[in-house]
């Protein structure tokens, strides 16, 4: 039976012609963003997991431009710390020297003066960004450094950002005090004995700075009295002063070498990170762009169905003659 008024074959190809171009529309909109799921609606659980991870990434991104700037700063700390232990080494030459008969103890003082001046000034230079691990300005420069070295998420959604510490400065560990120069009292921070916590060297009594707060004990300094056993005192002294600085430039450099790990599995975990999330909204590029040609071509079909089923009717005016 034929019908002017429901025309079901124009009907049918016009829902046709519709879910085509529906369809066509998605895969143009995968192929053009290279995602099938670009929204919350495309899929909201996937989209929910896939934004919070992006999130996560950048924070982690964050944490290891931290890291850069901590290794720029331990870095320079060990750096400076070298370039001191070379200068106690220059120290000790000199109270060597000093003991040798017919020597000029002034003069060789005059040297260890410079050599000492050089031993604050590394510190004072050893400075990154503002940062200055060897030298404190104030009391409350006198606490821990740590750096940010990543970004974490429980279970629970609960996040947190993971560091890792150096101390600066403890009567519990060896060393104990791993700065040099302490400002805010004039003494310096490289110790010999744990009681004496301020100072550089005081085994003895004997300091290399003869800090503000404690003028009673012996600077570490030559004159034309200065007795050789008194030189062999202050030369121990120094030798434990540099065995200190060994121990803290060892210090620096396996926290150094921590943080180029934990660098390189940051680095690790980002790529991780995005990986993950393109396996879940990535799309399927070879498959979408099989299916754009037969969207195509199931569209191109679909209104030629749809001409034909407009034509139908036409056909009842040869029934009238016309």
């Amino acid at each position: 039976m034929s019908s002017i008024i429901t025309n079901t074959s124009a009907t049918i190809a016009l829902q046709t012609l519709r879910k085509a171009g529906a369809d066509l529309t998605g895969t143009q909109q995968r192929l053009s963003t290279g995602l099938r799921v670009d929204q919350a609606a495309d899929n909201a659980a996937y989209w929910s997991i896939a934004t919070t991870m992006r999130s996560d990434n950048k924070a982690l991104s964050a944490a290891s431009d931290a890291l850069g700037l901590g290794a720029a700063m331990v870095d320079t700390a060990y750096s400076g710390m070298s370039q001191a232990i070379d200068v106690m080494s220059d120290i000790k030459a000199k109270f060597v020297a000093a003991t040798e008969s017919g020597v000029d103890k002034v003069k060789v003082n005059d040297e260890l003066i410079q050599l000492k001046q050089q031993l604050r000034s590394i510190a004072v230079s050893a400075s990154f960004s503002g940062h200055n691990w060897l030298y404190m300005n104030s009391d409350e420069d006198n606490v821990d450094r740590s750096i940010a070295a990543g970004f974490t998420r429980d279970e629970d959604g609960g996040v947190a950002v993971q560091t890792i510490s150096y101390e600066l400065y403890s009567l519990w560990d060896t060393p104990d005090v791993s700065f040099l120069i302490d400002d805010e009292s004039g003494d310096s921070g490289i110790i010999t004995n744990s009681a004496f916590a301020d100072r550089l060297g005081t085994t003895s009594d004997w300091v290399l700075f003869n800090g503000a707060r404690h003028q009673s004990h012996r600077e570490m300094a030559l004159s034309a009295d200065t007795t050789d056993a008194e030189i062999q005192e202050m030369l121990l002294v120094a030798e434990a002063m540099t065995s200190k600085m060994v121990q803290v430039g060892s210090r620096l450099g396996s926290l150094s070498s921590r943080i180029s790990m934990q660098a390189d599995f940051a680095a690790d975990l980002q790529d991780a990170l995005s990986s993950g999330v393109g396996r879940l909204v990535d799309a399927d590029m070879e498959q979408e762009s099989s299916k754009l040609t037969a969207k195509q071509t199931q569209q191109q079909l679909a209104i030629q169905s749809l001409s034909i089923a407009n034509s139908s009717p036409r056909s009842l005016l040869s029934l009238f003659g016309q």
